[in-house]
Order: C-alpha cells, then sequence, then structure tokens
C-alpha cells in the first residue's frame, strides 16, 4: 500500500512506525511531508520512508493520505491540495474536531475517513474510532481498517457524532489514567513504599485490572464488589473516593472534553 502523511508529528510518527511494523506498507512506499526540515530528515533516516519537500509531491501516486496536522494548520494545507487529489485516492484524517464535510469541502474530494486514534497507538496499544463519507467504497475501507488496526484495536461507527464523543472518552482517557496512576503512586509512597516499587505495584494493578475486566466480560462493579470486603480496607478507601465525588468528576470531565471537542467544530 503506498501511503501518504501530511505531518510528521507524535501520532503521524505512531503510524508510520505501526504500518511498517506491521507490514501494511514497506518504508519505500511511504511519503511524508512536514513543514520541519528537521522533521522529515528525522523520520526518513528512522523509518526509511520517503522525505517529500512539498505536500503535493507527497500525494503523488499514494492510495491513502493521512493528514496528520494541528487544527490550526489545516486550512492552509487543504487550500495547497484542493483539486490535487485523483478520485481514486483515499483521505483519511486524524485532525481533531473537524468534521468530514469540512475536509471534503476544503480538499475538493469527496473519499474521506475520519479517525480518532488516542496516545497508546504510539505503543501499539491504542484504540481508533472512525467513519467513512459515502463515496469511501470497501476497497478504501479496508485500507483504513488495516491502517488502524495496526495501532490496536479500531471501532467503525456509522454515526460521526460518535467521533467527538471517543475523542473525550479513548481521545483524552489516557491522560485521565495517567492522573490515577500518578495518583496512585504518589499515595504508595506517602505510605512507605519506595518510589520504584509503587511504580511497578500500581502499574501492574492497573494493567491487569483492565485484563480482567476485557477477559471475564463482567460488569466492573461485579468485580469490584468481589474485592470490596465488608468492613475491610478496600471498603474504607473506597468510602473516601466515593465522598470525594470521584465517580461525579470523572463524569464531568467527559462532558466537559465533549463539549470542547463540539465547539472545535464550530
Amino acid at each position: 500500500m503506498r501511503v501518504a502523511f501530511i505531518g510528521g508529528g507524535n501520532m503521524g510518527e505512531a503510524i508510520i512506525r505501526a504500518v511498517v511494523e506491521a507490514g501494511v506498507a514497506r518504508p519505500g512506499d511511504i511519503a511524508v511531508s512536514d513543514i520541519m526540515e528537521k522533521r522529515r530528515s528525522y523520520l526518513a533516516e528512522r523509518y526509511g520512508v520517503l522525505a517529500a519537500t512539498d505536500n503535493k509531491q507527497a500525494t503523488w501516486e499514494a492510495e491513502v493520505v493521512v493528514l496528520a496536522v494541528k487544527p490550526d494548520s489545516l486550512a492552509e494545507v487543504m487550500q495547497g491540495l484542493n483539486g490535487c487529489l485523483e478520485a481514486g485516492q483515499l483521505v483519511l484524517s486524524i485532525v481533531a474536531g473537524v468534521p468530514i464535510e469540512r475536509i471534503c469541502s476544503g480538499l475538493g474530494h469527496k473519499a474521506v475517513v475520519r479517525a480518532m486514534p488516542n496516545m497508546p497507538a504510539q505503543v501499539g496499544e491504542g484504540v481508533a474510532v472512525w467513519t467513512a463519507s459515502e463515496q469511501v467504497n470497501d476497497e478504501q475501507r479496508q485500507r483504513a481498517q488495516s491502517i488502524l488496526s495496526a495501532m490496536g484495536k479500531e471501532m467503525f461507527v456509522s454515526d460521526e457524532r460518535y467521533i467527538d464523543m471517543a475523542t473525550a472518552v479513548s481521545g483524552s482517557g489516557p491522560a485521565y489514567v495517567f492522573l490515577v496512576i500518578e495518583s496512585l503512586i504518589d499515595g504508595a509512597v506517602h505510605i512507605g513504599l519506595p518510589r520504584d516499587l509503587a511504580r511497578d505495584a500500581v502499574l501492574q494493578t492497573v494493567i491487569g485490572s483492565a485484563r480482567m475486566v476485557e477477559r471475564t466480560a463482567k460488569h466492573p462493579a461485579e468485580l469490584r464488589n468481589l474485592v470490596t470486603s465488608p468492613g475491610g480496607t478496600t471498603a474504607e478507601g473506597l468510602l473516601q473516593l466515593e465522598e470525594g465525588g470521584l465517580r461525579a468528576l470523572l463524569t464531568e470531565a467527559i462532558i466537559a472534553a465533549y463539549e470542547k471537542a463540539r465547539m472545535l467544530q464550530q
């Protein structure tokens, strides 16, 4: 598969690494264009991809064109590419908050997939929620799916509004989890555990708990009850979390992030 990357930031690099390691695309079939020459050179040297001098050059003969630029740079990028893409080329946008309709209009191109991958894609454990315009055919859908699945789990949705919801949950969610991990480590250190031991214990606890929810298919509340003995240490800790409003705060955080994602579209 021939893939062009417009933008070589962290997420763009994560996709490049993933598709190369998964064998979805060979390094010689990948072209990348970035406003920073140093970044282009780095990606070419690190992954063996082709460094294009401009966006139009990068898209030549590409079957998939990945838009991986920041939202405030997108208008200029689309203006430069407007009318330059062939009908058979697929555009895959990971630009946050920009709907398919705006991308189609800005590029003068109808075959567009919009996806929201998240940060753990950088280590092959991400999740990408995506949707497609009506003009995307089955072969193009398979190409998008193969690229996104190389980074972890991909989930197709038929309604684009779910993308903004995913932005608030899976997109922003890692930051919430990192904060919880950080707090658990700090709490462990506070009661006397060495920091390296606290870090390892907390990380494996979080990983193991997530795997247990996944593999048992039980509701998290059911698993929580199995850990919580009446009058025990876990019950006491959970009481503090509930009194502090942790559950409500996490819900409010997701709602706030969703509203912000919707505002970015205006």
